[in-house]
């Protein structure tokens, strides 16, 4: 049986386009770009878990918001439980593991 990991990402629009970062060399799915966010430790909420990625990946705080999309992802080796919460930045995001970041229109998200 394989694990199922709860992973957070945080959909955080301005001006009607998206944040995105891209995930480091590597990590799972290196190169791609997604949702900033991260997985859930232990007895972690859901709220809980993206405040603290948020901080730690783009030194930021947030207001986080409701729970908008869950989706499951089966790879060979793991399963991902990834939910999708709306979230208002406090500030302005600054990338602390440098990674890269940028604003996507909506037309673009794929």
């Amino acid at each position: 049986m394989i694990a199922t990991l709860v992973v957070t990402a945080a959909v955080i629009a301005r001006d009607d386009c998206y944040l995105v970062t891209r995930r480091q060399r590597g990590v799972h799915l290196e190169g791609f770009w997604e949702f900033p966010g991260g997985k859930c430790d232990a007895g972690e909420s859901l709220a809980g878990c993206l405040a603290r990625e948020l901080r730690e990946e783009l030194d930021v705080d947030a207001r986080i918001g409701d729970e908008i999309h869950v989706a499951t992802h089966r790879y060979d080796d793991r399963a991902i439980e990834l939910h999708f919460i709306e979230c208002a930045l406090t500030g302005d995001p600054r990338p602390q593991l440098g990674q890269d970041m940028r604003w996507v229109p909506r037309a673009e998200l794929r």
